[in-house]
């Protein structure tokens, strides 16, 4: 069961509260703790599409595993003193998120708390309050905790944790090694269960689940052989995070946060995004430009499928039954490689495109050697547009040369109207973000300039 479902009904834990059950409002939000190389890593996620048993050895923290025996924490004191809260259904899971927050940033800064957050939904205040309450808090937390090493104790002695906190690390020490469920034949594959779980919640109530992003092996990022490596279960904020994909994929901090709310990166895993073959996933759209390639295994079985060849029609995925995703892979960046992602939606932030898009190049002497330029929301599948990549392949950069490209991709795509646009509109959409790519990555030819 979802353990929010767990956590109101059963524990009777009712300041998690049930608002949209698909990881849209932050309502639920809870903290997952669990012991990584012998510290703590705490996780804000939603609870209403977290399995209950991803939560074997972890610390799980509602509202009431934060609040103290006497007095407010600081977090609440700011919020009351600044008019934060006016229903209060929200409160609790921005105050989760916040302490979260507090925990795993090593700066404090104004901006990665209100980033921190931005899975929240306050339908009351318009979030003035909610902004000058964070404000107020960190200006009298980070002088507090500037000398200490330790944040957990530092939070402690500030009283934005609990006493308990600082002993979180021994009493899950006492139980590691508790044996995880073992697989067995027709087990269902649960990654981050961020979409699984909104489509299929009632299937899977009783049916036995294999927890794949408890599987270390499917989890990291590395590097061989002139290749970058992202296992399958690794989330997309693990993925945000790494200095390898920063490095590899120039820009992607900025494009993740088109992609959700870190409530739903934090649980959202790679290959989930791959295996749900939605045409307009983001992550997909941003792998097929750097012509990733994916590892499949099943019972030992080992193949490699071009991520170009796995989409085949509209939901069909090249994926044999049994079969899961151990890595996605791409090659290293070299220093004349270019990358650009845009996105279109209805809001810039939180919401399914209408349409996206992704270019890869490379260039030697100002000619294109190389060019990979894929789109979503415009075909069944996520589209390699392989016409424009072939067009401008060997091309120096020009007006002209980049009208062409736009002009070749509305030839290779099959858009239809639906709630996100009309399918003119969506043409429409992806000759100006064609010409986006260029505009972004040649800055010094003045291209916004000559292009109409």
């Amino acid at each position: 069961m979802p353990a929010l479902d767990y956590l109101r009904r059963t524990a009777g834990l009712n300041g998690v509260k049930e608002g949209c059950r698909e990881g849209d409002c932050g309502a639920c939000a809870i903290l997952v703790g669990e012991l990584v190389n012998g510290a703590m890593r705490y996780r804000v996620v939603a609870s209403c599409l977290l399995p209950l048993g991803e939560l074997s050895g972890r610390h799980v923290v509602t509202i009431e595993g934060l609040n103290r025996e006497s007095g407010l924490t600081p977090i609440q004191e700011a919020f009351v003193v600044e008019g934060g809260s006016q229903c209060g259904f929200c409160t609790p899971g921005i105050v989760v998120a916040l302490t979260g927050f507090c925990l795993s940033s090593p700066d404090l800064t104004e901006e990665e708390a209100l980033a921190a957050m931005e899975g929240n939904i306050c339908r009351c205040t318009g979030y003035v309050a909610v902004v000058r309450a964070v404000r107020r808090f960190l200006d009298n937390l980070r002088p507090a905790v500037a000398a200490m090493e330790d944040r957990t104790r530092a939070l402690v002695r500030c009283r934005v944790l609990p006493d308990y906190f600082a002993e979180v690390p021994s009493l899950l020490e006492s139980i590691a090694g508790m044996p995880e469920p073992s697989c067995s034949p027709g087990m269902e594959f649960v990654g981050g269960g961020t979409d699984l779980y909104v489509q299929r919640a009632e299937d899977i109530l009783h049916a036995p689940l294999r927890f794949l992003s408890r599987e270390t092996s499917l989890k990291g990022v590395w590097r061989d052989k002139g290749q970058v490596y992202v296992g399958g279960a690794t989330s997309t904020e693990e993925m945000r995070e790494s200095e390898i994909i920063r490095e590899s994929i120039p820009g992607f901090t900025r494009f993740s946060c088109l992609i959700s709310s870190q409530l739903i990166r934090n649980r959202a895993t790679v290959a989930g995004n791959i295996v749900n073959a939605s045409p307009i996933a983001d992550l997909a759209i941003i792998l097929l430009a750097l012509n990733a390639e994916l590892g499949l295994e099943k019972d030992g079985e080992k193949r490699v499928v071009p991520l170009a060849r796995f989409f085949l029609k509209y939901k069909e995925i090249n994926l044999r039954p049994g079969e899961i995703i151990e890595w996605i892979r791409f090659r290293e960046r070299t220093r004349d490689a270019l990358f650009n992602f845009e996105k279109v939606s209805r809001r810039k932030y939180l919401d399914i495109a209408s349409v996206n898009t992704a270019m890869a190049v490379r260039l030697e002497s100002g000619v294109i050697v190389e060019a990979t330029i894929a789109a979503g929301g415009v075909y069944e599948t996520p589209r390699l547009l392989a016409e424009t990549s072939a067009l401008v392949t060997g091309e120096a950069v020009a007006p002209d040369l980049v009208r062409e490209a736009a002009l070749r991709a509305c030839k290779e795509i099959s858009p239809i109207s639906d709630v996100r646009g009309s399918k003119e509109y969506k043409s429409l959409l992806l000759r100006q973000l064609i010409f986006a790519h260029f505009i972004t990555l040649f800055p010094n030819m003045r291209l916004e300039e000559t292009l109409v």
